[in-house]
């Protein structure tokens, strides 16, 4: 977890898609150029296109430098955190600096907006792997599932995905989240198919609203829905499966109140995904949140299972 040692990296934690990440926040909380519905950290507080260093990469670069020095080990170092990532202009320099350090792969996980920019597009050349989100392939959907920054058109989004795809020689895999009612309908789903094939990324990953949004309620699609999407969008397209027991087992340090709070703080947690994230027993993580629960810190939402806990802010 994120800790004062290092304000501004997250984990390592498990990830559906990524295995063991370590996660690199670059940019302040909600600093983003989307404000989508289903988003798990709540609504967009500063929603802009401009980029610039939010968190300079000297201290990015010094926090990985003592990561790494005591031993840091992980599957992958996720550019990611809180916000959109590609909004540091330093973000290059960063991923050139983990290269020279370590053989971890990197990935850079963006809502893709930003890849119009030739600047955007250099930083990310470095990376191994660069996750963007497609979440829709009509205008109107577009505003309605990832409410853009002011003058971020889906076209303009889409072009630089096309032009990325020409430059990149690593892998791209593209993330569906669909909404139930909002872009799941099958003109929606053959829109986002179209947007696919102009840029055919490596993979297509379908995800659906799995933790509770903190912007405005939402729904997951079912199974069924999936099912029909992923044969709907092609490219190999594969559901993504939610974390469980096999993570149950990672290394971790010692788990503590903070390290729970500094999970929590990042996203809302089933029981299972605390255990998992921190590599302890559900019966102790279960005394954690107990008592953070009770000393009014963490937030809880939803009954049995599907329980969610929150840190409170």
């Amino acid at each position: 977890m994120n800790s004062p040692q290092y304000p501004h990296l997250f984990g390592p934690v498990p990830s559906r898609r990524l295995g063991r990440s370590l996660g690199v926040d670059l940019v302040p909380f909600k600093t983003c150029s989307l404000d989508c519905v289903y988003c798990q950290l709540g609504p967009t507080t500063c929603h802009t296109l401009e980029r610039r260093p939010y968190v300079s990469a000297d201290t990015i670069i010094d926090e990985l430098d003592m990561w790494l020095a005591q031993d840091g080990k992980a599957d992958i170092i996720t550019f990611a955190g809180s916000g959109e990532p590609t909004l540091n202009s330093d973000l290059g320099r960063m991923i050139e600096h983990v290269k020279t350090k370590t053989d971890i792969p990197v990935a850079v996980l963006t809502n893709g907006t930003l890849l119009g920019d030739p600047g955007v597009r250099r930083d990310c050349l470095k990376a191994n792997v660069v996750i963007p989100s497609v979440d829709a392939g009509l205008p109107s959907t577009f505003g309605k599932v990832n409410r853009p920054a002011e003058g971020l058109l889906l076209e303009s989004m889409i072009d630089g995905l096309v032009a990325f795809r020409d430059e990149f020689a690593g892998e791209i895999w593209a993330e569906v989240m669909l909404v139930k009612g909002i872009n799941d309908g099958d003109d929606d789903l053959e829109a986002i198919r179209s947007c696919l094939d102009r840029f055919g990324p490596d993979l297509v990953q379908i995800n659906t609203v799995v933790r509770p949004s903190g912007a405005m309620p939402v729904q997951p699609v079912d199974a069924g829905m999936l099912q029909h999407a992923r044969d709907v969008l092609g490219h190999g397209a594969v559901i993504i499966a939610p974390i469980d027991d096999e993570f149950a087992d990672l290394e971790s340090g010692p788990a503590t109140e903070e390290r729970v709070l500094a999970l929590l703080s990042r996203r809302p947690c089933t029981l299972a995904d605390v255990a998992a994230g921190l590599g302890i027993h559900r019966n102790e993580a279960v005394k954690y949140l107990t008592k953070l629960a009770g000393e009014g810190r963490v937030t809880v939402s939803g009954e049995a299972d599907q329980r969610h806990y929150r840190a409170a802010r």
